[in-house]
């Protein structure tokens, strides 16, 4: 399983303190068949916590997913300043994970070079 982050995830992470450790304890659940949400379309909501706190007040993260292959996070958001995404974001986020997900592994490594992208280690 590969995981990797785009580049406006990886500056909400930082900002918002949330470490690789914590995003690939997300993915870790999504493998045992844990996933918080199915949103269609390749695409899964997994919650992840604030520092210091549990994952039910903390952030969601929506993630492009393959099981056992890929997973790209895409987009997070803090519980106590929304809701959920609207259908319009919905519909955008699959189309861009489609993409995502798709890539084969020489364009995400020439991604990776261009700071689009960032592999988090999952050893």
């Amino acid at each position: 399983m590969r995981i990797y982050k785009t580049k406006w995830l990886a500056k909400f992470a930082k900002s918002e303190q949330i470490s690789n450790i914590t995003l690939k304890e997300a993915i870790d659940r999504a493998e045992r068949g844990l996933v918080d949400a199915d949103l269609g379309g390749g695409l899964i909501k997994q919650r992840v916590a604030r520092m210091g706190q549990g994952r039910s007040g903390g952030f969601r993260t929506i993630i492009a997913y393959k099981a056992q292959e890929r997973a790209v996070f895409l987009y997070a958001f803090a519980k106590n300043e929304r809701e959920n995404l609207t259908l319009h974001e919905l519909t955008d986020l699959r189309r861009i994970g489609k993409l995502w997900l798709e890539q084969p592994i020489d364009n995400l490594l020439a991604q990776m070079k261009d700071g689009k992208i960032e592999e988090i280690d999952n050893d």
